[in-house]
């Protein structure tokens, strides 16, 4: 077949070459592409893979070797392939007890398997038209714009970009399937809590603090498109927040909570979004707070900020402050977030209308076609993109 690139969309099926916000006509894939971060897997692929991932930016290996040490206290291996191993595994279960006959082709950005060889494994296998899930689930550059832009780019080096369609599902952020495994976990939390801290009224002496990665307040005031007028957070704070509370309303529990971030990175004079963890758990432990639950609601799996920014650093933030603290899982392989993505792809295959769609906030259900100007990177501009509008 020949990849469609006369339309506003590159490499897009028919249906969504005109970039309709819904994409509402079945589309017959012939694969999923599962895209995701990547991460090294032994001592010596740490710094070549922190090489990658800061490519362009000309940072050294000495500064590199300040964030290596995060990799060398586990080894060197980051859980990150193992669990999108298991998560493809899963995919593949799920769609086979369905009937749908779809291969899952696995690629990451930045340690192999890379795209280029998920792409080039497709090719191969006869596959053209690929439905993509990232494993990030909310509006940002580097967790939505940048897989797209670097799908584009692959598919340009592989030399397939006249013969290969890549879509890609919305994002999921308020999929039920995403949302219902924290709801749980915010409710097994919670009972932990209770009974770590005998008769703590969970009120007035315990809060929940939902995490996620901070990033840029230029890429985060950019995220999403800018005719939301989401604010100086953007779409990303925005989305986080609106689940948080959809969170906290199915949990049952009347217990405050806030929206922080962790696992900043660059220079101290680049703002990113805040407060971060460890200094929110400082500000309570001033106000008499007792416990705390850490919610990892930015993250689909327990790769290495879940490991390490909480599991580690603030794990101990809260020991040495002499407060409880309780990590809750991430959706992981949990059922009802595997079922959900396949739902998502299923979505795309079927041309499901919006008012069939499930969301569980007043956000969603998000865009099929990223619309124009979305999730700009606010120090590079605009690249090349698929998936989405020109801006």
């Amino acid at each position: 077949m020949t990849a469609v690139n006369i339309g506003a969309v590159r490499n897009a099926s028919e249906p969504a070459a005109s970039g309709p916000e819904h994409v509402e006509q079945p589309v017959a894939y012939d694969g999923i592409l599962l895209a995701s971060f990547g991460g090294p897997e032994g001592q010596d692929d740490v710094i070549p893979f922190l090489r990658n991932v800061t490519r362009g930016r000309g940072i050294p290996d000495e500064r590199l070797e300040e964030v290596a040490h995060h990799y060398r206290h586990f080894g060197g291996v980051s859980p990150i392939n193992a669990q999108n191993r298991a998560l493809k595994a899963a995919l593949e279960t799920e769609l086979a007890a369905r009937g749908v006959d779809l291969p899952v082709y696995w690629g990451n950005r930045n340690w192999g398997p890379f795209l280029a060889d998920a792409l080039q494994e497709a090719a191969a296998a006869g596959s053209t038209r690929l439905i993509a899930i990232a494993t990030s689930a909310y509006s940002s550059y580097s967790s939505c714009r940048q897989y797209r832009e670097d799908f584009a780019r692959e598919l340009d080096a592989t030399g397939l970009a006249d013969t290969m369609v890549i879509d890609k599902v919305r994002q999921y952020f308020d999929h039920p399937g995403f949302v219902a495994p924290f709801v749980q976990g915010v409710e097994d939390g919670l009972a932990e809590l209770e009974r770590r801290v005998p008769g703590i009224d969970l009120a007035t002496e315990a809060h929940v603090l939902f995490c996620t990665h901070s990033i840029p307040t230029g890429d985060a005031s950019h995220s999403g498109p800018a005719a939301r007028g989401f604010g100086d957070g953007g779409a990303y704070a925005a989305q986080h927040s609106a689940v948080a509370e959809v969170v906290m309303a199915r949990s049952g529990r009347d217990v405050p909570w806030d929206l922080v971030y962790q696992s900043r990175s660059g220079p101290p004079t680049q703002p990113w979004l805040e407060p971060d963890v460890n200094d929110a758990l400082r500000d309570l432990a001033g106000r008499g707070v007792k416990a705390v639950l850490l919610v990892p609601l930015g993250f689909v799996s327990d790769h290495m900020e879940v490991m390490w920014d909480l599991d580690e650093e603030a794990t101990e933030t809260a020991r040495e402050l002499g407060i409880v603290s309780v990590r809750t899982p991430t959706p992981g392989v949990d059922p009802a977030y595997v079922a959900g993505l396949v739902d998502l792809v299923l979505e795309r295959v079927r041309g499901t209308p919006i008012e069939d769609r499930p969301a569980e906030t007043a956000l969603g259900p998000w865009y099929d076609v990223c619309r124009p100007g979305c999730c700009e990177n606010a120090r590079l501009g605009f690249r090349p993109a698929v998936a989405g509008l020109a801006p």
